[in-house]
C-alpha cells in the first residue's frame, strides 16, 4: 500500500524533514520517493523507529562518499534536487551514537556553505535582476497603464521570493553560527 504526503520543506528545514520522515516511520510509513516540489511518497511497513539523514551534494556524490556510508549502516535510498536521502534503523545506532552522516561540527558547516553558493545565491540573484525590477516596473506603470492585476502579478513572486530568501537566510545563518560552535 502507498499513500502519498503533500508537504513543503525548503532548503534549510532539512533537520525538520529529518525529524518528520523518522515520525512517519514509527507510524508504520517507510519513504519510498520524494516528487518535486513537495509530494513524498511512502510505502506500508512496519512501525520502527528509523533515523533519517539528507545530505546536500548537488549530484557531487562519487562512489567513494556513497561506500563509506554504507560502510557506516545508512542506506541510500533517494535523490532529489541536490538532496540525497539515507536512512538507518535506530537499533543499530546503539551507544556509540552514530545517528549522524557527520562525524564533525566542520563537515556540517561545509554542507551549509555549500547550500549558501549553490541555492541562495542564485535565488538572490534571480530576485535582484528578475523579480524586483519588474515589480517596480509594474508600479510606475512602464507596462502602460498601472493596472493592479499586473502589480499583481509581479509583487506575488517578489513577496514569495523575499519570505524564502529572509527564511532560508536566517536558519542557514543559525545553523551555520550552530555548527560553528557559537
Amino acid at each position: 500500500m502507498r499513500k502519498t504526503f503533500v508537504r513543503f520543506f525548503t532548503i534549510a528545514d532539512y533537520e525538520e524533514e529529518e525529524a518528520w520522515l523518522r515520525e512517519r516511520h514509527r507510524e508504520g510509513w517507510r519513504l519510498a520517493r520524494t516528487i518535486v516540489p513537495c509530494f513524498y511518497i511512502f510505502e506500508r511497513c512496519a512501525p520502527e523507529d528509523v533515523v533519517y539523514r539528507l545530505d546536500y551534494k548537488n549530484n557531487a556524490q562519487d562512489a567513494e562518499y556513497m561506500q563509506m556510508l554504507r560502510d557506516f549502516g545508512w542506506e541510500y535510498f533517494n535523490a532529489c534536487m541536490g538532496w540525497l536521502y539515507f536512512r538507518k534503523s535506530a537499533s543499530e545506532i546503539g551507544a556509540n551514537g552514530e545517528d549522524e552522516l557527520f562525524s564533525d561540527a566542520s563537515s556540517k558547516l561545509e554542507m551549509v556553505r555549500h547550500i549558501i553558493r549553490t541555492r541562495m545565491l542564485p535565488i538572490l540573484i534571480i530576485f535582484l535582476t528578475c523579480t524586483l525590477p519588474n515589480c517596480v516596473r509594474a508600479m510606475n506603470g512602464v507596462f502602460g497603464s498601472p493596472s493592479l492585476i499586473i502589480f499583481a502579478l509581479f509583487f506575488a513572486p517578489l513577496v514569495l521570493c523575499l519570505w524564502i530568501f529572509l527564511h532560508c537566510g536566517v536558519k542557514l545563518y543559525r545553523l551555520k553560527r550552530k555548527y560553528e560552535g557559537r
